[in-house]
């Protein structure tokens, strides 16, 4: 028995067997070359950016309670906590910003977004540092302002200027718009990455999530039809 099969196409071809001098079909080949998905970030990235959101979230919500509670007798505590978790979050700014520039993997934008999209979403981003960056600089520089001791992990910083009343007014204010534009285009960067997802069905969130990587389904085309001769 010989076998032979139709020349390449992007069709399945028909594997094509001879059986006592008969032509007979065995079975159906994919000749297509399946498609295969960009690589994700890499792990180091990866962790990072989610170990991030999870200290920005947790710095969001102690914040609003802190102004709930900043007559109880706890509240010291609870801003040492949020202090303390925004020298975290600038530190790990910091390091994801070096590590972008020496050794971080990152994959292309998907061929189907256009330019526009493309600038929108790096614009987005760089967003995203400058704030992580920003916030955590501006709540300290309040807090070095009142001039008197504070608190940072498990260090006692002793004050370092003299108080200034309107300064710490300004960096106040200026550190609670920032938190509310943080959480707005986090929000909307979370957002995007789920019209990608569910919508355009690209692979963007599945980059920085590999656990969303959707599993490859057979072609039907791939089917055995088993034909045996009579």
């Amino acid at each position: 028995m010989t076998r032979q099969a139709i020349p390449h196409s992007r069709r399945p071809h028909q594997v094509i067997a001879e059986h006592n001098g008969l032509p007979m079909v065995t079975h159906l080949v994919d000749g297509a070359t399946p498609a295969r998905g960009r690589a994700p970030f890499d792990t180091l990235t990866i962790t990072v950016h989610w170990t991030t959101l999870l200290i920005v979230l947790t710095q969001f919500g102690s914040g609003l309670l802190y102004g709930q509670v900043e007559e109880r007798s706890w509240s010291p505590s609870l801003l040492q906590f949020h202090r303390s978790l925004g020298v975290m979050i600038w530190a790990l700014t910091v390091f994801r910003l070096v590590w972008r520039v020496t050794g971080a993997r990152f994959p292309a934008f998907p061929a189907s977004m256009t330019p526009l999209h493309q600038l929108g979403a790096r614009l987005s981003e760089y967003g995203l540092y400058a704030l992580l960056l920003i916030q955590p600089a501006t709540g300290l520089a309040q807090t070095i302002l009142r001039g008197r001791p504070f608190e940072v992990f498990a260090w006692s910083i002793p004050p370092l200027v003299a108080r200034d009343v309107g300064l710490v007014g300004i960096f106040r204010t200026g550190h609670e718009i920032g938190a509310w534009c943080l959480f707005v285009l986090a929000a909307l960067h979370a957002v995007a990455a789920l019209v990608h997802h569910f919508i355009l069905r690209d692979d963007v969130l599945e980059a920085m999530a590999p656990v969303f990587r959707r599993r490859g389904t057979p072609s039907p085309s791939v089917a055995t039809i088993a034909l045996s001769a009579k």
